[in-house]
């Protein structure tokens, strides 16, 4: 790596951070819609599964290669991660002013994935929402690992509230909670856990949000499912597709 672009300041002075702060700004994804996120449907349903886009505050992930004694003179490049490489992430203030509990029956779940380092902010955001907690529905064991401040870190929590009574008629009541999976694409959770909602509560309605896809007998809402109904919306009218 050429670090000359940083100046006339030796290499003694040049952190990690400092090599990569023009490129984090470059590689940073912001949200282009006009509105601060897509309306909620005109519908209430009795299951909300959601994986919210938490902010780190703009903290990267680094692995050795950024440690001056391993990276002699910052000749090699450096690893770089951050959450908001790949998508819009949200403060818990933003998170709250989403009127979930809008579209919520008065008997209903929340099943929410919160990373380890927002868990008390994931309760937090549940009962800004509607809901009160209840307890770990999954965990999700990774098969790998990250780096971690206290240990290595491979396994994250799905966390289940409660709005008024479970809904009723029940399905399945012997769902593993331990679900382990090799992780694939950033942030991509094991369908299996969505499969296991499905099976406890066959009959209800059932909405998706910060979702990336289309899972058959669900709604979904999102700034990835948005965009994707633009991009089908776009080539429709130019006649190159045709939805379904």
């Amino acid at each position: 790596m050429d670090v000359a672009f940083l100046g006339n300041g030796s290499n003694s002075d040049i952190s990690g951070y400092k090599i990569y702060s023009v490129d984090q700004r470059k590689r940073t994804v912001v949200n282009t819609l006009p509105d601060f996120y897509p309306e909620l449907p005109d519908k209430k349903y009795d299951i909300i599964y959601a994986d919210p886009p938490w902010d780190y505050g703009g903290k990267m992930q680094f692995d050795r290669s950024a440690r001056k004694d391993v990276n002699v003179d910052w000749q090699n490049n450096i690893f770089i991660s951050a959450a908001n490489f790949k998508y819009p992430t949200l403060k818990i203030s933003e998170l709250k002013k989403i009127p979930v509990y809008e579209i919520t029956k008065d008997d209903s779940l929340l099943f929410m994935w919160v990373t380890n380092p927002h868990l008390a902010q994931g309760i937090e955001l549940g009962q800004a929402w509607g809901f009160e907690y209840k307890t770990v529905a999954f965990i999700w064991d990774k098969m790998s690992h990250n780096p971690g401040q206290y240990t290595m870190s491979y396994c994250e929590l799905c966390l289940v509230f409660k709005k008024g009574r479970i809904p009723t008629p029940r399905g399945s009541r012997n769902e593993k909670q331990l679900i382990s999976q090799p992780r694939n694409k950033h942030s991509e959770k094991p369908i299996e856990v969505l499969k296991s909602i499905e099976r406890m509560f066959p009959t209800q309605d059932k909405i998706e949000l910060f979702a990336r896809n289309k899972p058959e007998n669900w709604d979904v809402w999102g700034l990835d499912v948005q965009n994707l109904c633009n991009e089908k919306e776009q080539y429709r009218t130019q006649g190159l597709f045709k939805l379904a």
